[in-house]
């Protein structure tokens, strides 16, 4: 409910609890595919012996072969490791807030999506809160010190885990692993439009498109869909709710929620 920031410093929190404040760990994104599976283990070994030598921020990235706009990005710099699993330095962290910067750097060869695969100590976590977002740091610290959970994590302002890590992209502090296996995310409609129809499984059904192209529409079984004169849309009618957008804003979608919650329309969540 604080989003994936307070929510990463809370695991951290936990987990200095209990003493294992210098211990590697991974949080990864559970919304994606790993293929092929053993590749992701030889990854986690990997991160736990950079974490170890180099005590930083470590995460994990891909070359993707276009721009997908409901996701961030990284410019790799100079490449540290190269034995079977590449590893580089961090040059930058890209905001998804321009396609045309982010089909340049894609283009380019120097983009690689952030795929979310963190691995740090929490207590090298812990010292990056404190410096770039002590609004998180403070609570978390309390918690640890044996603080009441729900008053303290309450306090923390909702936002991103990358309000923390930007600054660690941008400051020298993080290493990007280059993921070793195919990642195939379905954190977006966008991607997940784009995975099916790669894939040969996207079929519209009920569907009537005049001058209509590049749209992805699904609907109850049995259901008609028409579309005139539209382009790269997503079109999602669950029954009881409907979704219109643009394939390019499919990463907004948690603003609805937020504009239900605004509006104190809880029934609808």
């Amino acid at each position: 409910m604080r989003n994936q920031g307070p929510a990463t410093g809370f695991a951290a929190a936990q987990l200095i609890k209990r003493g294992l404040g210098n211990e590697p760990f991974m949080l990864i994104q559970t919304d994606l595919l790993r293929l092929p599976e053993e590749k992701f283990f030889e990854m986690i070994d990997v991160c736990d012996d950079l974490v170890r030598k180099e005590n930083k921020y470590i995460t994990g990235g891909v070359k993707p072969k276009y721009a997908i706009m409901g996701i961030d990005y990284m410019i790799a710099g100079k490449k540290i490791v190269d034995d079977g699993v590449k590893v580089f330095e961090v040059d930058k962290f890209l905001w998804r807030d321009s396609k045309e910067k982010v089909e340049e750097y894609v283009n380019s060869g120097l983009a690689m999506t952030h795929w979310n695969h963190t691995c740090i100590t929490p207590n090298r976590l812990m010292e990056m809160f404190k410096k770039y977002k002590n609004e998180w740091y403070e609570p978390l610290m309390a918690i640890v010190g044996g603080g009441d959970v729900v008053t303290n994590y309450g306090l923390m302002p909702k936002g991103p885990i990358e309000d923390v890590t930007q600054n660690a992209f941008n400051n020298g502090e993080a290493l990007v692993v280059e993921l070793p296996f195919e990642c195939v995310d379905f954190g977006t409609w966008e991607s997940v439009a784009l995975y099916l129809k790669e894939t040969g499984q996207y079929q519209e059904e009920n569907t009537i498109n005049i001058e209509a192209k590049d749209n992805f529409i699904r609907a109850p079984k049995g259901k008609t869909v028409a579309t005139i004169g539209v382009e790269g849309l997503v079109i999602i009618d669950t029954g009881d709710a409907l979704l219109v957008m643009k394939k390019e804003d499919s990463g907004k979608v948690g603003q609805v929620v937020d504009k239900l919650k605004e509006e104190n329309k809880t029934e609808l969540l």
